[in-house]
């Protein structure tokens, strides 16, 4: 199947211009000039690539009433995310053998409104484990340093840290919270109360642990949902040195504030927290000098009652943000607010998650890539309604914010997302 869009602004990789895009056979052909004869204009919309999310908790199997493929993929397509990558945990059992990998693949096997892939657990005790799961496809391995919230994905000290490290030659993301450094939360409606027991020097003292492990044995490290500007200097400090080190943050960092949550709002409620606007403008600037790559979800959901909405106790409440059909606006909203193009969100979500875990024929708009593709109002303002979106349950921060930006159609492979799931399930490989 062949057919033609054009835009006046279609974002590549250098920037937008411009364009008509050629489909045929899911991938991009060529790409002419806007005054060539074309199947669809979109006439004010811009064109976009498909996002692509590296930090997804779809929690299918065993959790699915938290989430699920089909419901965390039809709202990754709502929100202009054509690819996401499923993380280890919180799913039954977690993706720490070959065996449970290919339970979760089967779960996911014709639910997938886009692609997916998938993340490998480093747990105690599975570094031997590890480099067959590597082999059958997962693009790397995720760890915590701290209590991740389910006794079946606990934490690795810096022995284990460095045991996994040491048996494969990985992309290895990690959860850098310091235990040492973590207070216990008593029962509270107050959302100080709750950030006061995850400062930031737990967020620094852990990214300087997986930074001498990593350099320790020479692999790629990949720093998770990075709330504390604290800790940019040291990432400065390591990559300047040598280390191969990148980091992430997410939405609700750069669009929320602490002092903004109300008291007993526990759908504000993540690991490590939302912190205050000063530290908010430092991961900004982290943004901008490129220190922090890449913008991702975390996209961690559960069940209301997990969320302890009635009693708004923080100290018992599930530590985890639903947003992934909401993430391009309001980073949008923001990012423009604050000078920021949307060239540069598009290089966040979309081409540098891609690069992160090596799926080179996504992220981008280029002759051979996927035709994953979105058509985007980058003005047009809206109110979020939870009850509209496709996340499983209506629970998020993000509900009655006033955003900008409105994905009209997203295509996944050249084929627009509709009523039927043709998403597939993508494994590392050197030709992605």
């Amino acid at each position: 199947m062949t057919f033609t869009l054009r835009s006046r602004q279609v974002y590549l990789p250098d920037g937008p211009r411009p364009a008509t895009v050629t489909v045929h056979d899911g991938r991009i052909a060529a790409l002419g000039p806007v005054d060539a004869d074309c199947d669809e204009d979109l006439g004010d919309l811009v064109l976009l690539p498909g996002l692509v999310d590296t930090h997804v908790h779809v929690n299918e199997p065993g959790r699915t009433e938290w989430e699920g493929f089909a419901t965390a993929t039809r709202a990754a397509a709502a929100g202009g995310v054509t690819t996401i990558i499923d993380m280890p945990l919180n799913s039954l059992p977690p993706t720490t053998t070959v065996a449970a990998l290919r339970e979760k693949q089967a779960a996911a096997t014709g639910k997938c409104w886009v692609d997916v892939g998938f993340w490998g657990g480093a747990i105690p005790g599975n570094a031997g484990q590890l480099p067959a799961l590597h082999d059958a496809g997962v693009f790397g391995f995720k760890s915590f340093l701290a209590d991740s919230g389910v006794p079946e994905f606990p934490p690795l000290d810096r022995d284990g840290l460095a045991a996994a490290f040491a048996s494969v030659d990985a992309l290895f993301v990690v959860h850098a919270e310091d235990p040492g450094h973590l207070r216990d939360t008593l029962a509270s409606r107050a959302y100080p109360d709750f950030l006061a027991s995850r400062p930031p020097v737990a967020e620094v003292a852990a990214v300087g642990t997986a930074l001498s492990a990593a350099a320790a044995a020479g692999v790629r490290v990949h720093i998770l949902h990075l709330s504390a500007a604290d800790a940019l200097p040291l990432l400065r400090e390591a990559a300047a040195g040598g280390v191969r080190v990148t980091a992430e943050t997410c939405p609700h960092y750069l669009t929320l504030d602490a002092h903004a949550v109300p008291d007993g709002a526990t759908e504000f409620k993540c690991c490590p927290p939302i912190r205050d606007a000063v530290n908010q403008d430092g991961l900004w600037a982290g943004l901008a000098d490129g220190t922090i790559t890449v913008v991702v979800s975390d996209h961690s959901p559960s069940t209301p009652d997990l969320k302890r909405r009635e009693s708004g106790d923080f100290a018992a409440a599930w530590g985890g943000i639903a947003s992934l059909q909401v993430g391009l606006s309001a980073v949008w909203t923001e990012a423009q607010d604050r000078g920021f193009t949307l060239a540069d969100v598009v290089r966040w979500m979309a081409l540098g998650p891609a690069d992160l875990v090596g799926l080179t024929r996504k992220g981008r708009i280029a002759v051979g890539a996927d035709a994953d593709l979105v058509a985007f109002a980058p003005d047009e303002p809206f109110v979020v309604d939870a009850t509209a979106l496709h996340h499983r349950h209506p629970v998020t921060p993000y509900a009655g914010a006033a955003l900008r930006g409105v994905v009209h159609t997203t295509w996944l492979r050249g084929v627009p997302v509709g009523d039927t799931p043709h998403g597939t399930l993508l494994r590392r490989s050197e030709d992605r």
